[in-house]
């Protein structure tokens, strides 16, 4: 692992000094010559196979079934100062005990990681992408949310770079303010909702006649599923794209098929603290937070661009 960790960070180091970037822009694809965005693409993805590790089949742990799946539309902003927004695809899986929420893509990822042909097929997608010039497969958000698993609870895996974490989070805790406006969300009567919840302050639209308590991502707690959710300042919506009936649909808990293959265990405080130095911290304190240590680099891997993300203080 050891072994691994300095190999990642040297073909890191290669990655951030291998573009230069004038001082307040984000670098652009279309700005990296033709050659060396192939080299980038390719280092790329050995980064991500590297840290996946040799692709195996492992059990999944069966937990629930659900009996209705929504899916929603992740629409986020990546840069304020140029309004550059993101999209993600998050499945909700509905069972009588547990649900599961999840982006679509993140799972992709995993199923490929979970084959014994993982480099292969990776290989080959990733050719492809840079053939077409369409994205190469690659998880956008990586939390996995379980709630009421265990019962009374939330459980949420997520990752930051080599490694995946697990910590347990608190059920039901925003502090619903139901108001009295209404609307027409795909042929359902819908309330409004409001409340502030670690940094942001959002905005739901919750349906009536589905009494489900529960929505996207953390959100939950309110007497019917939500539909719509909206932060103040629009830095992150879902919004509902549809409800499909399922039978039986099993509900299982995610592996991880990072590094050794194993969760890390902490709190969310921690883990929230940990985001914050991966996300905005310089790229020497990035590399220290996996275990790596590298002599300090001036003007590299610091963030110019402003993001806010889901959860914050």
């Amino acid at each position: 692992m050891k072994k691994l960790k300095m190999y990642i960070s040297f073909l890191l180091f290669l990655l951030f000094t291998s573009i230069q970037v004038k001082a307040g822009d984000a670098p652009k694809v279309h700005d990296i010559p033709k050659l060396l965005r192939r080299q980038i693409f390719y280092l790329a993805a050995l980064i991500v196979i590297a840290i996946a590790g040799i692709g195996h089949c492992y059990a999944q742990k069966k937990i629930d079934e659900a009996y209705l799946k929504c899916q929603y539309d992740y629409t986020y902003v990546e840069d304020s100062l140029s309004g550059r927004t993101a999209k993600d695809w998050l499945v909700l899986l509905i069972g009588t005990n547990v649900s599961k929420c999840y982006s679509y893509y993140s799972m992709q990822v995993d199923s490929i990681f979970a084959s014994p042909n993982s480099d292969r097929i990776l290989h080959q997608q990733i050719n492809a992408a840079i053939n077409s010039k369409t994205e190469w497969p690659h998880k956008r958000m990586k939390a996995y949310v379980y709630k009421n698993y265990p019962l009374g609870k939330m459980t949420v895996t997520d990752g930051l770079l080599l490694q995946d974490y697990i910590y347990e989070d608190t059920l039901y805790a925003q502090k619903w303010v139901i108001q009295d406006s209404s609307k027409l969300i795909l042929g359902h009567e819908c309330q409004k909702a409001v409340c502030q919840y670690r940094g942001h302050c959002w905005t739901v639209w919750f349906a009536m006649d589905i009494p489900i308590t529960d929505g996207p991502w953390k959100l939950c707690g309110l007497p019917g599923l939500i539909m719509e959710a909206t932060t103040e300042d629009n830095s992150h919506a879902f919004k509902l794209l549809g409800i499909e009936k399922v039978s039986k649909e099993p509900i299982v808990f995610s592996k991880t098929y990072v590094g050794n293959n194993k969760f890390e265990k902490t709190t969310f405080e921690k883990f929230l603290k940990e985001q914050y130095i991966f996300l905005f911290g310089d790229f020497q304190s990035q590399m220290q937070l996996q275990g790596i240590d590298i002599p300090k680099i001036e003007n590299v891997g610091s963030k110019k661009w402003k993001y806010k993300p889901l959860e914050c203080w």
